[in-house]
């Protein structure tokens, strides 16, 4: 919880299931990395690099993604709420099309 891993290098790491509630991210390079159903809430990933990374049934509650990169980034059934900021700093909502991220 509340682990300080901004500027990480952790491209194509195997995260699966791992628990980081709180963390910082920031800046982190988690291209192509294995996130699949991680606990995300409340973390901060600022301008992280997320592209293709795996992020199935993640837990992105109150994250904050400003800045983030989620180019080709796997989001499918990924949880999101009210709290959680966007690339573009605007928050989700049930109406968001994730997609102008991914795509």
């Amino acid at each position: 919880e509340n682990a300080d891993l901004h500027q990480a290098r952790l491209t194509g790491a195997n995260l699966r299931e791992v628990k980081l509630p709180g963390a910082n991210l920031d800046n982190a390079d988690l291209a192509g990395a294995h996130l699949a159903a991680a606990v995300l809430t409340g973390a901060t990933l600022r301008g992280a690099n997320l592209r293709q990374a795996n992020l199935w049934r993640a837990r992105l509650q109150g994250a904050d993604l400003t800045g983030a990169d989620l180019t080709s980034a796997n989001l499918e059934r990924t949880e999101f709420d009210d709290r959680t900021v966007l690339p573009d700093g605007a928050h989700w909502s049930e109406l968001t099309d994730m997609s102008r991220y991914t795509g």
